[in-house]
This record gives structure tokens, sequence and C-alpha cells, in this order.
């Protein structure tokens, strides 16, 4: 039986694990239940996570939506796969496109509109895990969904809280189609309001009628074109139809005798593995799981890793580093000897030797687990939302660098820099847990400090969930409430500049974790729900 926790510790939290043979955990109480809905009639944890995923574009539209991208790592009871259904950029998107429109000065695509929006991704997404691994009917799995959209349902406290974070911005409540959806009666909905999403229901159905073909190459498809060139968009109907994801893989690195698997770039993931990487030349078990020490070098690693991954990753068919350089393990041994103990630094990158996002888990008794994530980033991303489709669309195209040196540069089919990384356990070949952590760059740094809590420091995973995060961004290090003022005052005379946070919306991320306890069909798991957000972990 995989059991090593102390099931004793905690933090302030009102959540406790939850122990089943079929969990699914997400951050909407109704996503968890559409999913597990699917498993009870008959379906498979790939089912179940479809059903959630969907119903998260619904009840969440303020993290994700049917312009959302996805990536996904599942352990199919015999193997791990990894998806890529992050969006490509469009054929008209080159540096010239962009400093024609933007100026020269520009160092970026823009933030919000239509010149943010790569090819969505998360419905292509859907059709490739259903295609290969689905059970029921793909219909069948969007209909929760549906009626969700249609009937309505009460908005929640934390969903509310950020959804009046995006209405306050009128960079985003500006864009076309937004204020129309997403500000019914002329403000955001109240806690406990019910919101009507019709339009978002008419666009389900015919995904579900057409097993997604009518949001690639058909009726939704010509809309968005059509919305696209109305407002200054350079999409066509012939970017959307060419669009595919991609099965990918994982990337890995070993830590405390476990490997931690990641979708590889385009993703950031690997920011986690060369952290763990670091961080497997320390003996962190023998230092106070939350004093000055552990946390110092935590942050040190993560420091190194974003150094490499900011100035290296992007889309991995143009990138000059490969993975396997990037995880060298004499290179990480090099990087780590860079630490003091006595003192913060600034990194800048290495010489690598030649050579607004949902989160969600689904795990069932046969076996098969599932990592997914899909998001709209930065809240309700561009902020564009296509009349009559109810399609909110991401603004991933600001993930691109105009800097023609780097990897990230823009570039016509290319896919940008991505935040969202799903992520999975394994030991020994066998799968340990499917888990992910929501919240831009604060993603990889959470896998970082959840698993040190349970694999270093024993912690049970609900425990790693409620412990208080830092989080590091901007050459600052955020302490979330609950980290130890003598903690945060050890930081401070280390040399971190510590301060506090000031993105009101990403805070300091919200996972889901799916623990394998032994035979599932027998022991089952152990799951965990961040409350950080308005989610559940459910299970029969």
């Amino acid at each position: 039986m995989n059991n090593p926790f102390d099931w004793g510790t905690g933090y302030a939290s009102r959540r406790s694990p939850v122990f089943a043979r079929n969990i699914v955990s997400t951050s909407h109480p109704l996503a968890a239940q559409a999913g597990l809905a699917q498993i009870q009639a008959g379906g498979n944890a790939v089912d179940a996570a479809i059903a959630a995923a969907a119903m998260m574009t619904i009840v969440e539209p303020c993290s994700n939506g049917l312009g959302s991208d996805a990536f996904c790592i599942l352990w199919d009871g015999r193997q791990l796969h990894g998806l890529n259904a992050s969006g490509t950029a469009p054929a008209a998107w080159t540096r010239e496109y962009f400093m024609r429109k933007y100026g020269a000065e520009a160092k970026t695509p823009p933030k919000r509109g239509w010149d943010s929006v790569t090819v969505p991704g998360a419905v292509a997404g859907w059709m490739a895990l259903h295609e290969r691994f689905g059970k029921r009917a793909f219909a069948d799995l969007l209909a929760p969904a549906i009626e969700a959209a249609e009937r309505g349902y009460a908005v929640p406290v934390i969903v509310q809280q950020k959804w009046t974070n995006a209405a306050s911005l009128p960079e985003i409540t500006q864009q076309p189609g937004f204020a129309e959806v997403f500000l019914p009666r002329g403000r955001q909905p109240a806690v406990g309001e019910r919101f009507t999403f019709s339009e978002a229901a008419r666009t389900l159905r015919l995904i579900a009628e057409t097993k997604g073909e009518a949001f690639y190459r058909g009726e939704v498809a010509a809309a968005l074109a059509a919305h696209a060139q109305a407002h200054g968009g350079a999409m066509t109907a012939a970017d959307l139809a060419a669009y595919r994801p991609e099965w990918v893989g994982t990337v890995c690195t070993r830590y405390r005798g476990h490997e931690l698997h990641e979708i590889p770039p385009n993703g950031q993931g690997i920011a986690a593995l060369i952290a763990l990487g670091i961080l497997e030349h320390f003996d962190l078990g023998a230092l106070a799981v939350d004093g000055v020490a552990s946390q110092h070098l935590q942050i040190e690693a993560m420091k190194l890793a974003f150094a490499d991954v900011y100035r290296h990753v992007g889309d991995a068919r143009t990138m000059t580093l490969t993975p396997a350089q990037m995880l060298d393990a004499a290179y990480l041994k090099s990087r780590a000897a860079l630490i003091d103990a006595k003192r913060a630094q600034d990194f800048g990158p290495g010489h690598v030797p030649r050579g607004g996002t949902i989160y969600l888990s689904a795990a069932d008794a046969s076996g098969m687990m599932v990592s997914f994530i899909q998001s709209n980033y930065m809240g309700f991303g561009s902020g564009v939302v296509v009349p009559g489709y109810g399609v909110s669309l991401q603004n991933r195209g600001h993930g691109f660098t105009l800097d023609a040196s780097r990897a990230n540069v823009v570039g016509p089919g290319k896919r940008p820099f991505h935040t969202i990384i799903p992520a999975f356990l394994m030991k020994d070949g066998a799968p340990v847990m499917s888990f992910g952590v929501m919240g831009g760059d604060m993603q990889p740094q959470g896998h970082l400090q959840t698993l040190v809590r349970m694999l270093d420091y024993r912690q049970q995973p609900q425990a790693a969930c409620d412990a208080p995060r830092w989080r590091f961004s901007g050459g600052l290090v955020n302490a979330e409430h609950g980290l130890a003022e003598a903690t945060v005052n050890g930081l401070r005379a280390l040399g971190h500049r510590v301060e506090p946070f000031a993105d009101s919306y990403q805070d300091y991320g919200a996972g889901q974790f799916i623990w394998r306890l032994g035979d599932p069909k027998v022991e089952g798991y152990a799951a965990a729900s961040d409350p950080r957000r308005d989610g559940q972990a459910a299970g029969f």
C-alpha cells in the first residue's frame, strides 16, 4: 500500500482528504459531480475529465471557456501519455505584423483583444482524449454542462470575487461581446445570484452533435473567423481548420526516489523539473518544514529554474536547447552549487552544455488517472466573446515575445510559451499521483512546494495543499498569510525582497491532488482540493 504520510499533519482548513475508489477533484463542486456521474454511468476517468472540463467552462468563466487551451497527462492503466492542446498562432502573425500595428517598441503581442488570441485548443483536446480513451458517447459527456448553461447556476463566493476583479478592468469589459454576456443587468452577478449562459449551451450542443467538428470546420469556426475580421483580428477559417492537438509524451526528473512528469515545452512544467533537480542535492528533510532554511533553498532553486526557462523555452520545434539538455544531471548539480545558504541572489540563465486557469483530476477503480488543465489565461483572457455562441477566448498570444533572439518569438503556426501545466508523479514505473496547481507562474512553484511537503516531510496531500505558500515573481518574494512571521523576517534577513502580493486574481494558486493508495479496486485513492477555490473532491 502506497501510504507514506503522517495523516495527523495539517494547517488551517476546513477540508479533510477524501478517500474513494473513484474520485474527481475540481475547483467547482458541480464540475466534480458532473465528472463523477460519468463514472457511475459506466464511463472512465477520461470521460469524467471531459465532462468536468466542459462544466468548468460554464461555472467558472472567469478562469476558462470554450476558447481555452488545455494540456493533459494520463495513465491509461499501462503507460503514461501527454497531450498538448495549446493553440497555434494565426498564419498572419509575424514580428512585422505586430510592429506595424503596435510600433517598433512593442515587446509582446497585446494583452487583450483579437491580437492576443491563438487558435483555441481545449475543444480539440476533449475530442482527442475521447477518440482515444473515452467509453461513453461524446454527447453524453457534454450534457451536464449544457443543462447548467441553460438552466443557470448560483455563482459561488470565490468565482464571484474573481469575476468582480475582472469587471473592474476596462481593458476587459470594453472588449467586443464581453459586457453583453458577462455583465448581465450591467454588472457582474452577485454571490448566490443565478447566471445563465444560453449562448455557450448552443455551442456545446453543436460540439456534441458534430464531435467537435463544428468548432473548427463548421458553424462555430465561421462565426469565430467573421468576428475576428470584423474587429481587426487575423484569425481565419483556415487557421481553425488546420489546428490539431499533439500527443507529445512527457519529460521527467527524479526526486526522492520518484519521477515527476510534466508536458514538454512550450509549457513551463520544465521549471518545476529543473528546480527539483537542483533541490535533489540538498537534504531538505533535515530542515524545519516551514523554517527559513528550507524555504530559502526552495526559492533559490525556483529562481535558477525560471532564469533558464524564460530564456530558452518556447515552441519545442524552434528551441535551440532540448529538454534533455536543460535537465542534464551534471548541469543541475552545477546550478545547485550556485546557491548560498546564507544569502539570496539574483541569477541569470546558465550556459547549458551544447548537444485564469482551471485544473482537475480524475481517477477510477480500473486504475486510469487523468491530470487535466484548461485556461483562458489572465482571468477572462482576451476579453473577447463571440456573440451568439458564448465563446470567450484566451489571450495566450500575449505569451509570445517580439525579440527575434528568443526561442519564444512569435511566428505563423507556432505555439507560445505557456503557463498551464498538469503534472503526474510516478515511482518505479507505477502511477502515484495526478495533480496540478493553477495560477500563472505560480504553477511550477506550487508543484515544487507541495511535492517537497509530501516527499520530504510526509505531509498528506490536503495538508500540503492547505499549507501557506510563497511566490517568486519579478524579483520579489510574496508570502501568503499564514507563513510564520519569523520565517518571513528570516527570509528578509537573507536578502529576499518580501513584499505584499498585488495580484488579486492569481494569488497563490489552487491545486487538486489524487494520490493512489494501492490497488485502486481495493485501497483506492486519497484526494485533496484547494481551499483557495470553491472546489470539491468527490468520490464513491
